[in-house]
């Protein structure tokens, strides 16, 4: 039989999306505005019932979701919703910090085009919650490193940009600093298209560096107790 084709001018049918991706999707919104908390148990058989779907599904989306950072799973307690703590988020934004400013100061010295991160800064901008506010500022970080010229770079960073996306999610539900960092990401784009790449790279180490230090305090003189950070970021009171 041949297949049909659309006659010219004809609207063609959006692609109907796969039931994995629509698990995904659904679980990665509902981790990033809190509606499953960390260590939240994702049990298979609950979650195939929750969207009408069989394990299979489920299982994959589950999978996904463990090689991004957002889900551990265990042989013997199955999956849950990885927990967010200091050493966690520090470990992350350790790793950003080691190579994301090198990436932005090779975009910089290329020239690329950031239309993208501007982009990223309207959406976040304009969030509706603190998961699509915390997308677009991955979305934002990603822009400024993915034309460094290193596809190996590009692709550890790509590695970390659910968790870090998590953390920031996560410790926003607590501490709501978006303005800030928002400001700052504008003058971190600013200082890039004004082919400063020296500069771009030394804003973006100093934003890395006083967003986990705001997140995760660990002075004393501060003003947060100790252990208040982890506490919040937990989803326990203050």
């Amino acid at each position: 039989m041949r297949e049909s084709v659309p006659p010219p001018g004809a609207a063609v049918p959006a692609p109907i999306p796969s039931r994995t991706k629509v698990v995904l999707d659904h679980l990665t919104h509902a981790i990033l505005t809190g509606g499953l908390a960390p260590g939240s148990p994702l049990v298979e058989t609950e979650l195939a019932a929750r969207f009408g779907v069989s394990k299979t599904p489920v299982r994959e989306a589950l999978k996904t979701l463990a090689g991004r950072g957002l889900v551990v799973m265990s042989e013997y307690r199955g999956a849950a919703v990885r927990t967010v703590d200091a050493a966690m988020a520090r470990s992350v934004y350790d790793v950003r910090l080691l190579l994301e400013p090198e990436a932005l100061r090779r975009t910089v010295a290329s020239r690329a085009d950031l239309a993208e991160a501007h982009a990223a800064l309207r959406r976040a901008d304009t969030a509706d919650d603190a998961a699509e506010r915390s997308l677009a500022n991955r979305d934002f970080h990603r822009a400024l490193y993915l034309p460094c010229g290193n596809p190996l770079l590009a692709g550890m960073l790509d590695d970390l940009r659910d968790q870090a996306a998590l953390v920031s999610s996560v410790a926003w539900q607590s501490r709501p600093t978006w303005d800030r960092e928002a400001a700052e990401h504008r003058a971190i784009l600013a200082s890039a298209e004004a082919d400063d790449a020296e500069g771009a790279a030394a804003l973006l180490r100093d934003h890395i560096e006083g967003f986990v230090r705001r997140a995760f305090p660990t002075d004393p003189g501060d003003g947060s107790a100790p252990g208040e950070a982890r506490a919040e970021l937990q989803g326990d009171p203050a």
